[in-house]
């Protein structure tokens, strides 16, 4: 079985966009946590949350990270990924785990469509309480952390290439 690279990082870090890019460079397929979440609710993730809560929105990113089945695939997590311990587990067991790493200023400058963006805001919690809750996590998975902070989306996905082939 041919081992996945799994992204995992803060919204607008890069995930999804470099993920992609990467796939197509290393001849390897590409899957979006997010997308399956969207595809199985039929339903944007910013509605999930509006219309069924955090709660629903948790348990539905859950089911889609542990359904998630493939080899030879760059799987690009949701930023909240690192919240569903059994997940991650799974996902580490078949793939290297890629943190790309953004500090707070760079993630509020990449995140332009902060309302709509579906980003999983715990009741109360801001931004800023997000990313400090979060780093720790990334840090606890990650097999390889790429500093992404004020580098191109070219820069990254080479990096995510070296990293896979490593």
């Amino acid at each position: 079985m041919e081992r996945n690279i799994i992204l995992i990082g803060m919204p607008g870090s890069g995930k999804s966009t470099c993920g992609v890019l990467a796939a197509k460079a290393l001849c390897m397929s590409f899957t979006d946590t997010d997308l399956l979440i969207q595809s199985a609710e039929e339903m944007k993730l910013q509605d999930i949350i509006n219309e069924r809560g955090t709660e629903y929105f948790e348990k539905a990113e859950e089911r889609a990270l542990l359904g998630v089945d493939c080899e030879n695939t760059i799987i690009s997590t949701g930023g909240s990924a690192v919240y569903y311990d059994n997940a991650m587990k799974k996902l580490k067991e078949n793939g290297k785990v890629i943190y790309l790493k953004v500090d707070y200023d760079e993630m509020i400058r990449r995140i332009s469509n902060m309302k709509t963006r579906g980003i999983l805001l715990k009741e109360g919690e801001t931004m800023e309480q997000l990313f400090r809750s979060r780093e720790s996590l990334y840090e606890k998975y990650a097999d390889v952390t790429i500093d992404c902070s004020g580098r191109t989306v070219e820069d990254t996905v080479l990096m995510i290439c070296r990293a896979a082939t490593e």
